[in-house]
């Protein structure tokens, strides 16, 4: 089905406000440099991978302790797409619920389908980044891009 959003789930052994926690640290899953606040409905925080590659600014839309987490991505600018502002206007929803003794954690990108330009790039970017999310969660330690914006000049 065209119109479906990327989405990606796993179950842990950790309990929903140890997984909701673990959402909110960004910087520890995603990417270690973040401008803005991460954690609180209304709080907006923007990425910046390297110079110019992939820029977005997120604001916290709702925010349900140990249950959801949803980023609407107010702006962005995805300079290897024709459409650089394809994810403006998308949401990121993070749903965690209890299953059985496990904990599960459904991410979704509502507006990332497969009928647009960055879904093949995009989809397989967060498969990456939801495994970090997912090492944070089961031990401690996630893999969040590193931030390599001053040596690019130097080149």
């Amino acid at each position: 089905m065209d119109s479906k959003n990327f989405s990606i789930s796993f179950e842990v052994d950790q309990t929903p406000h140890e997984v909701f926690n673990a959402v909110n640290n960004v910087t520890k899953w995603w990417i270690e440099d973040i401008k803005g606040q991460s954690s609180k409905l209304n709080d907006e925080f923007s990425v910046q991978f390297f110079v110019d590659v992939h820029y977005s600014k997120q604001r916290l839309i709702e925010v349900i302790p140990d249950k959801k987490v949803v980023w609407l991505i107010t702006e962005s600018n995805l300079n290897f797409l024709q459409n650089k502002s394809e994810w403006t206007n998308t949401q990121v929803v993070f749903e965690i619920s209890q299953q059985g003794n496990k904990t599960r954690l459904q991410f979704t990108h509502v507006g990332l389908t497969p009928t647009i330009e960055c879904y093949k790039d995009c989809s397989n970017g967060w498969n990456q980044y939801v495994s970090s999310l997912y090492k944070l969660i089961t031990t401690g330690k996630g893999e969040p891009e590193k931030m390599v914006v001053e040596n690019q000049q130097q080149a």
